[in-house]
């Protein structure tokens, strides 16, 4: 007895596709931010992104933030509408400072929400001013607004509304001159 062609059905050994990553995430903090640094860590490889831990790699309470920051500040320099970075440290207001010194760098400090009450200041950092590091106060967070926090901001586009489009590029204008005129 034959079997009509559509009837049959053969199994291939095909390759298995690698998923596609979310993205890629920078992520840098001191001794202050290093353990939810390593709560993050996980938490974005769960979410598919491809991350790059920048350390710190080991708890020292001597150490200090720009080394772990300037790394994160400066793939994102360099590659600003591929790549995002996460910073972390006790307020996360060095380093936002730290970040912010690099070209193409918007980083956008969050507290939590004790500070930042019913506010949408993570959504609007990313739909206003294409925020590409997120900088955490980890001795004002829960682990769990941390994680809120760096969903929202990972899952909150830019606008790309014309506006927002020229005050950026004013902003960048403003950084550049100024870097001239210093020799930077």
């Amino acid at each position: 007895m034959l079997i009509p062609k559509e009837k049959i059905k053969l199994r291939v050994n095909a390759p298995k596709v690698k998923k596609t990553s979310a993205g890629i995430i920078h992520i840098g903090a001191d001794h202050a931010g290093f353990e939810l640094k390593e709560v993050l860590v996980t938490y974005l490889k769960k979410l598919n992104y491809e991350v790059v831990d920048h350390g710190a790699h080991v708890y020292d309470e001597f150490d200090d933030y720009p080394d772990f920051v300037a790394p994160v500040g400066q793939a994102v320099s360099d590659r600003p509408h591929m790549v995002k970075g996460i910073v972390i440290g006790g307020s996360g207001q060095g380093e936002a400072m730290v970040a912010n010194q690099f070209p193409n760098v918007r980083a956008v400090v969050f507290y939590g929400n004790k500070i930042f009450q019913n506010s949408n200041i993570i959504k609007l950092s990313r739909q206003h001013n294409d925020a590409n590091i997120l900088s955490l106060g980890a001795r004002f967070l829960t682990i769990g607004e941390a994680k809120d926090a760096v969903r929202t901001w990972l899952n909150t586009p830019f606008s790309g509304e014309y506006k927002y489009i020229r005050r950026i590029k004013k902003t960048e204008k403003i950084l550049r001159e100024i870097r001239l005129k210093k020799n930077f």
